[in-house]
C-alpha cells in the first residue's frame, strides 16, 4: 500500500511533503522515493540551487558523494547526502536550498529529517 501524504504516487515514485518551523523560518521538505533511493529537497522558497548525489561503495565505509550542480564552496547538500546514504544504505539525491547563515539551522534541519525517517521510513 502506498501512502499519499501531501503528495501522490506516480507509478512507483512516491511523493512525500512535510514542513516545519525551525528557528522562526518555515522549512519545506520534499521527498521523492525512487526505486532504490530517494530525492530530498530542503528549502524555504521554490528553488533548485544545488544538487548532490551520494551512494554506498564496496571499497569504502563512507559513501561516495559528488556535487552535480551548484556552488562547490557550499558543501551542505553534499555532506547531507553522504550522511543520509550512510544511514539508509540507498542512493540519495539532495538539494539543500537554505541560506548557510546559521550552523544550528543545518543541525536542526538534519534532526527533523532523521525524525521523519523514523516516523515514516516507507517514504524514503
Amino acid at each position: 500500500m502506498t501512502e499519499m501524504l501531501n503528495g501522490s504516487d506516480f507509478g512507483g515514485i512516491l511523493v512525500h511533503n512535510f514542513s516545519e518551523k525551525i528557528l522562526e523560518q518555515v522549512v519545506h521538505f520534499h521527498v521523492m522515493k525512487l526505486n532504490e533511493g530517494f530525492f530530498l529537497w530542503v528549502g524555504s522558497a521554490p528553488a533548485l540551487s544545488n544538487l548532490a548525489v551520494s551512494m554506498s561503495s564496496k571499497y569504502d565505509s563512507m559513501p561516495l558523494s559528488t556535487l552535480v550542480m551548484g556552488d562547490p564552496s557550499n558543501t551542505a547538500a553534499n555532506s547531507l547526502a553522504q550522511r543520509l546514504a550512510k544511514r539508509t544504505k540507498k542512493q540519495v539525491f539532495v538539494s539543500y536550498s537554505l541560506p548557510m547563515t546559521d550552523s544550528s539551522l543545518s543541525l536542526l534541519v538534519e534532526n527533523r529529517i532523521k525524525k521523519e525517517l523514523e516516523l515514516h521510513p516507507e517514504n524514503f
